[in-house]
């Protein structure tokens, strides 16, 4: 395997109301925001005509989906080959918290480093994020 991370795919984090958050970056720091927060669009470096994206955006502060970590942030990283990664991962004793789940933007994990941080593992499919915002994204 020759890449592992290709670059980073979300920034996730805690707060206590995620709607006034996203209203207050779009209003005051200019990100467009969407439910979800808001899709950063960025171009490849090793192909300038492919356009990637990176999600940001704000959880409740009772979310479970960081767990088990205890902190307020979650890192997602953009990887080429998930299977592949993955079973690298399971050889060095890596922390894998649950399977690969498929979607039609990409295959996701979820794994944890040595310090408890829980970190996304995510294989995108850039194209229908492409197809679905339609240049509604923070660029």
């Amino acid at each position: 395997m020759n890449k592992k991370v290709t670059g980073i795919g979300g920034v996730f984090f805690k707060c206590q109301n995620p709607g006034n958050m996203k209203d207050w970056y779009n209003k005051n720091l200019g990100l467009v925001t969407d439910e979800y927060g808001s899709p950063f669009e960025f171009r490849n470096a090793n192909n300038p005509d492919e356009i990637n994206y990176l999600q940001w955006t704000p959880f409740p502060n009772d979310t479970k989906y960081f767990e088990p970590s205890k902190k307020e942030f979650m890192i997602n990283y953009r990887v080429e080959n998930l299977d592949e990664l993955v079973t690298e991962l399971k050889k060095d004793g890596v922390e894998i918290l649950d399977n690969i789940e498929e979607f039609e933007y990409g295959k996701f994990v979820h794994i944890l480093d040595p310090e408890g941080n829980k970190i996304e593992l995510w294989e995108p499919v850039d194209k229908i994020f492409t197809n679905m915002l339609n240049g509604k994204t923070t660029k």
